[in-house]
């Protein structure tokens, strides 16, 4: 069993950034391809990002598209959600998961390990 770790949350103004960072409990488990998601209050879990195992194909949800940025360290061992512009509709609970295929990285069923989540928060 892989436990994956999120850490960056917090509290943030409208228009401020936060990076939120995902790694391996286990610093043997090369991170494969991984992904964000979120949920909101009263809402169900939606993807926000993805990325490949090398870092060479990103896939972003509509919603956050030019705001959020995915990344991967591989020497690290560390995904990265870089995410700019915030607003009140981007606080949630988000997530890491990893190793889903590459076609379904937008599929949460997908994901074989999952963190426990790191609380978002924006204020107006």
């Amino acid at each position: 069993q892989v436990l994956l770790e999120e850490s960056g949350g917090g509290l943030v103004q409208t228009g401020g950034s936060l990076r939120l960072s995902c790694t391996a409990s286990d610093r043997t488990y090369s991170l494969p391809n991984m992904g964000w998601f979120r949920q909101a209050p009263g809402k169900e879990r939606e993807f926000v990002a993805g990325i490949s195992w090398s870092g060479g194909t990103t896939y972003y949800a509509d919603s956050v598209k030019g705001r959020f940025t995915i990344s991967k360290d591989n020497a690290k061992n560390t995904v990265y959600l870089q995410m700019n512009s915030l607003n009140a509709e981007d606080t949630a609970v988000y997530f890491c998961a990893a190793n889903a295929p590459l076609e379904l990285l937008r599929v949460a069923a997908e994901y074989d390990y999952w963190g426990q989540g790191i609380q978002v928060t924006v204020s107006s």
